[in-house]
């Protein structure tokens, strides 16, 4: 569509809408076009305008909008399509905010009505207490939702039992392209008629079109004979037309006509989604049993699918080296790799289900006996429950593992959803590995071998001509080599723009021109995600690179040289969208977009928008841009997506690298400078700690000063101690003997234990000098996290530099350094190895070895039998434990969970929470402290406020006792005051 100025115009739209509108050039507005320019493919184009509406009439308004000035709506939910589906040049409409509720659930029936921003597992958390589930289960189904499920017609891991959205579709209500409401449902063929007779309306029009063009019985035959063969269970190529063609009055009086099966799998081409019914299945039997199939060859392991498909599994999926081989430096998916045995070059993962677990290891075990009968496989160890989802990450990661290939070369999605039947699932693979042989290209192979359907990913560099000129031949070899099976070009990711301009070529003109004709009677003007499905742009235009595109350099303070740059780390965020996961399916990535669930405050969002203004930026200092500072504004540098992106995009340590940058061109804000400087200033006010007390406290004073520093007017500052760690450990050394012959243990004295949690520090000394340790208390500098926290790298530096070589003289010993702090000692195993230079790294190196959580210390020295329960109290206690984020990011909260359950009867759980929305500072300034709050009432404030009096909480984090503290009113404490209490002394 040709598009024109049309500033006013937008400017009116954004009146008239009660939802959020994105559309100028500058700030938040053009962020969120930067933002939404790409998906989870290799497309990119930033939209017209980006729209959040509120309300059905927010959509109406848009579509008269889109008519009055032909402009395409492009209807988005969590943005996770492989095939550039979201990506385009009109209006987004992002329906992934308010979108979301579940609007009814019949038990007795088996239905829910839902809206489309509902998340598939979202929705079956709600399910589980009524035994029932929504069946289809995409690798992305903890941010997948429903209205983006049916825009693509997903599958998922168990297609072969639980079928595909459109076999679950009873109704949608929609938006036609004239503004009007329709529902498509179920009709008799009396029905059928009414509605394609009476008053003239779009919806008679289209019931006219449609009944009209598969009334002909040369449609018909053109249909029969050009779509892919009915054993391929993911068809999904153009419009549904065999799947309504099977229905009465056409072809199969069982099934009655219902236009949804024609929606399914549109991608947004023929209406707006704004309700849907759909089909629920029981859950499956409570026992589950997943076998392993160790393969040599990629070929053996299909021969393996083959003899699996016989014993009627419920899911048989295959992963291959390239993914098994990258979870092994992935800190997420290193402890999946438990059931690797020796070095296969593909795992065929064959699921089966059953009521008791005799029967399921029955089913197991008859698989492995068959299989070692045809001499498949060399080993097939069998999991159940949660080794068996374990392992099923795996599986799920593959195509965020799969981007953490160096270099430019990639895997790239391009004829990874074309699918065959499954027994010609073999003999496809080896032509398709020929053929890639012959362009001397490699490829990754993993998915869904039980459905016919690999995601075949070569690995292409399409910063280059030659890999742009592949890009385009391989899928047009590709859909040669599928006419041969009757194969299907896109099994559930489908056409969009990438291959939308095959369909003509693998269904024939006849068959392309129906399709058409379908997008002609639901949208004549084409106001409706244009250029997707039919009349789509050449596929190899719009990519995010461009050939012979250079990767810019940029100098950085922290060492980007493992990830190659921090361009490269930022590219290597694949879309894929697990950022968007909510609090309901757990973890600690994202924080805010779990609060406020708007798309630019997601890990995906930061990444891409700092790759494309570190690609393309006409300023001297790429990094000097309002929009980018925008989109960071609410990372509160968790760490989760260090470890929990399958990609490990490490936004953290980006912002970071940022922010020093920014303030290089803008200057350093004051109050960054306070919060930078917290160690130096609560040194000074340490001189007289309670005037400064008094000062800071609730009053009149203590609010001005809130004020004066831009925090929150309704938190409460930290307090300092009557004295400081420092000069307590000093008195209490000189007074206390080491025990004889003892371990030596060195105490990091961080800042915020040396100030404000005195206590914490002393007991912990006490308690380990109890146990029968030596404290030493090392000569160091400040951890320089408050420096990091604010972007101030080169003073966080210093830091480093000056801590590392203090440290690297007191523990040649080899003595352990322990911290009570998780973001404070985790700063020896993970910034200072990247802020400090080559010459010192092997130094850093071994100080990283011997730095620990006082957690994980006490748990080795308990795992060796050197503490033991009888030191400890027999009285009983409830203990619940908050981790902080670091320590979920970097290490783990059981070493917290062994040490606090050593007295025999204490009895401790893990409160399932992400970060406790405090973040250092975060949580304290005024203009964050409503999202901090939002963040903590997730799931931590309701979790604690549900517990008795009688229950300790324990919170390792100084920043997450204190939100605890203003969320709750309940007091945190450290794991070692907990240990402390109980020790008989």
């Amino acid at each position: 569509m040709p598009y024109y100025p049309m500033t006013e115009e937008l400017a009116s739209l954004k009146t008239a809408l009660s939802g959020d509108f994105y559309y100028r050039e500058t700030g938040i507005d053009n962020a969120m076009r930067m933002v939404y320019a790409t998906d989870a493919s290799i497309y990119q184009e930033k939209p017209l305008a980006v729209a959040l509406p509120k309300t059905i009439a927010d959509l109406k308004t848009l579509i008269q909008f889109a008519r009055q000035q032909q402009v395409t709506l492009i209807p988005r939910a969590a943005g996770t399509s492989l095939a550039g589906q979201v990506v385009g040049r009109g209006i987004v409409v992002d329906i992934s905010t308010h979108f979301g509720q579940i609007m009814e659930i019949n038990a007795a029936e088996k239905w829910a009505r839902v809206q489309p921003g509902v998340i598939r597992d979202d929705l079956n958390k709600h399910l589980l207490p009524y035994g029932l589930m929504f069946g289809p289960e995409t690798s992305t189904a903890s941010r997948a939702m429903i209205g983006g499920m049916v825009g693509n017609n997903s599958c998922g891991l168990h297609s072969i039992k639980w079928g595909s959205t459109r076999d679950h579709l009873l109704e949608a209500k929609v938006l036609l392209s004239d503004g009007s409401e329709a529902t498509f449902k179920a009709l008799t063929p009396t029905e059928l008629e009414v509605n394609s007779q009476g008053a003239d309306s779009q919806e008679k029009a289209i019931y006219q079109a449609v009944g009209h063009l598969l009334n002909q019985p040369q449609n018909q035959q053109l249909i029969r004979q050009n779509f892919p063969k009915k054993t391929i269970t993911r068809r999904n190529t153009g419009y549904a037309l065999d799947a309504l063609l099977d229905t009465q009055p056409f072809e199969n009086p069982l099934v009655p006509f219902n236009l949804c099966r024609l929606v399914a799998g549109s991608e947004g081409t023929l209406c707006i989604l704004t309700e849907l019914k759909i089909n629920l299945l029981d859950l499956p039997p409570k026992e589950n049993a997943l076998v392993c199939i160790h393969c040599e060859t990629l070929q053996e392991s299909l021969q393996a699918n083959l003899v699996a498909l016989q014993h009627d599994p419920t899911a048989s999926e295959l992963v291959d080296k390239r993914i098994m081989d990258f979870t092994k430096d992935n800190p997420g998916h290193l402890p999946n790799r438990f059931f690797i045995q020796g070095d296969p070059e593909a795992i065929l993962m064959v699921e089966f289900f059953a009521d008791t677990q005799e029967a399921v290891q029955e089913r197991a075990q008859n698989l492995v006996a068959d299989l070692k009968n045809n001499n498949i496989g060399y080993a097939y160890p069998i999991l159940v429950g949660a080794d068996a989802n374990r392992a099923w990450d795996v599986r799920k990661g593959g195509l965020g593992l799969l981007r953490n290939m160096p270099g430019d070369t990639q895997p790239v999605n391009l004829i990874e959803d074309c699918a065959v039947d499954a027994a010609d699932l073999p003999a496809y693979v080896a032509d398709v590995d020929a053929m890639l042989r012959r362009h001397n290209l490699v490829a990754s192979y993993y998915a869904h071998a039980g459905a016919g359907e690999l995601h075949i990913e070569p690995m292409l560099n399409l910063k280059t001509t030659t890999g742009k000129n592949l890009f385009r031949q391989v899928l047009a070899d590709t859909v040669e080599i599928l006419k041969k099976y009757d194969g299907s070009l896109s099994g559930e990711h489908g056409d969009g723009r990438l291959r939308g301009e095959f369909i003509p070529e693998i269904m024939g003109p006849g068959v392309y021109e129906l399709f058409r004709q379908v997008k002609q009677a639901f949208d004549p003007q084409h106001i409706f995600n244009a250029g997707k499905i039919v009349d789509t742009p050449p596929m190899d235009e719009y990519l995010r690179y461009t050939p012979e595109q250079e990767t810019p350099k940029h100098a950085t303070v922290f060492n980007f040289t493992k990830e190659g740059s921090i361009l490269r780390l930022a590219e290597k965020c694949s879309g894929s969208g697990d950022c968007r996961k909510t609090n309901l399916t757990g973890g600690t990535m994202c924080p805010s977009f779990m609060a406020t669930r708007q798309e630019h405050d997601t890990t995906r969002a930061r990444a891409n928008i700092l790759r494309q203004f570190l690609t393309h930026s006409a300023k001297p200092n790429h990094f000097d841009h309002e929009e980018i500072r925008s989109v960071m504004d609410l990372c509160i540098s968790c760490k989760g997506c260090k470890t929990e992106c399958p990609s490990g995009v490490d936004v953290a340590k980006m912002k970071a690298e940022f922010l020093q940058h920014y303030y290089d061109a803008n200057g350093v804000p004051l109050r960054t400078r306070l919060i930078g400087n917290f160690t130096k200033l609560n040194s000074l006010a340490s001189i007289l700690p309670g005037a400064y007390n008094l000062l800071m406290s609730d009053n009149a004073t203590g609010k001005l000063a809130k004020k004066m520093m831009g925090f929150a007017p309704e938190r409460s500052l930290p307090r300092l101690h009557q004295t400081t760690f420092i000069a307590w450990f000093r008195k209490w050394r000189a007074q206390t003997p080491a025990p004889a012959n003892a371990p030596r243990v060195y105490l990091f004295a961080d800042e915020f234990t040396n100030f404000n949690d005195v206590t914490v520090g002393q007991k912990a000394v006490q308690l380990l000098h109890a146990l029968g340790y030596e404290v030493l208390v090392p000569k160091h500098e400040e951890s320089g996290r408050t420096y990091l926290s604010k972007g101030l790298l080169r003073e966080a530096q210093k830091l480093a530099i000056k801590n590392t070589e203090l440290l690297s003289q007191v523990l040649a010993d080899g003595s352990p350094i322990v911290g009570l702090e998780p973001s404070a000692i985790l700063t020896l195993r993970d910034e200072y190895l990247d802020l400090v230079p080559d010459a010192l790294l092997p130094q850093a190196q071994a100080i990283a070895k011997q730095a620990f959580l006082i957690d994980e210390f006490l748990a080795t020295e308990i795992s060796r039998g050197q503490i033991k329960p009888e030191q400890f109290t027999t009285d009983g206690k409830n203990i619940q434990i908050h981790g902080h984020c670091h320590q979920k990011a970097l290490s783990s909260v059981n070493a917290t969970v062994k040490i606090l359950s050593l007295p025999i009867n204490y009895h401790v759980a893990v409160i399932p929470s992400g970060c406790c929305g405090m973040a250092g500072s975060f949580g304290y300034e005024a203009e964050h402290y409503e999202v901090s709050m939002k963040i903590g009432e997730l799931v931590l404030f309701p979790a604690v406020r549900a517990m008795s009096d009688e229950v300790l909480v324990a919170a390792p984090g100084t920043s997450c006792r204190h939100q605890i503290k203003d969320g709750t009113g309940r007091l945190a404490l450290h794991p070692v005051e907990i240990l402390w209490d109980a020790l008989v002394k």
